[in-house]
């Protein structure tokens, strides 16, 4: 299923822009959880972990021992349903290169959001170098995690059921903001236990939207190369900036 694209008026301009469901209220939300779901890896040594506060810092540290991540992703928000791959180089790297919506790509440099809409030849930036949670995928990105979200385990730190009736098994981890200030009320994290990797993220937005990303395929440390993470603007593309900021005109 594709997204509805961003509408223009006849002369071009930009004046509404919607992707997946988010709007200016879930900016700072649906980002973090991508950046999140980019360095999703997790040490579970459950026997040690006697808090779900101790449980973020195992996450912390095995964020520093990963260099490159790579994992089928899909998005699904409402009605809406996205699948794509999802690159991912520490500290700052991120791509998601869509299958659907065919060729879209979400690129962050560490400086900068980017999004390539092919069926409008339409290239959105945003500057996000000073945003919460910007550099989420890193162990330093986790500790800004665990000060703005109150982690708790939903039912202990034993592996449960992904969804009732399934046989997948995961340990879920409950984050709920701390103030206004953050996109998303809740998180769930679902880690599996066998691959201690986050298998899904599930976020509430303040507009009670419910956002989930799905992985599968994950492989680590697969050296991909940094010029990788550079788009090249296809001829005759539209150029917007700081569309997150952008109102209807």
């Amino acid at each position: 299923m594709s997204i509805d694209p961003p509408a223009f008026a006849v002369h071009g301009h930009l004046h509404r822009y919607r992707l997946f469901g988010y709007d200016k209220y879930m900016k700072k939300g649906l980002f973090l959880a991508l950046l999140l779901a980019a360095g999703g890896f997790v040490a579970l040594g459950a026997q040690e972990i006697l808090t779900a506060g101790r449980y973020l810092e195992q996450v912390s540290a095995r964020y520093s021992n990963i260099r490159t991540y790579v994992a089928r992703l899909s998005i699904q928000s409402g009605g809406t349903q996205m699948y794509g791959t999802v690159y991912a180089m520490m500290p700052n790297f991120l791509r998601i290169d869509f299958t659907s919506p065919a060729e879209q790509v979400i690129l962050y440099n560490g400086e900068s959001l980017m999004i390539f809409l092919p069926g409008e030849r339409a290239i959105l930036n945003q500057a996000v170098a000073n945003q919460g949670g910007a550099n989420i995928a890193t162990a330093r990105g986790l500790s800004i995690l665990m000060r703005n979200y109150v982690p708790a385990f939903v039912v202990g730190p034993s592996p449960v059921p992904i969804e009732p009736g399934s046989g997948e098994m995961v340990v879920k981890l409950k984050l709920v903001r701390r103030s206004t200030g953050e996109g998303f009320t809740e998180i769930i994290l679902d880690i599996s236990p066998e691959s201690q990797l986050i298998r899904r993220i599930t976020g509430r937005t303040i507009t009670d939207t419910t956002v989930r990303f799905d992985f599968s395929g994950v492989s680590l440390n697969t050296g991909i190369p940094e010029r990788f993470f550079v788009f090249e603007s296809p001829p005759a593309s539209n150029m917007y900036n700081n569309f997150l900021l952008r109102g209807t005109d």
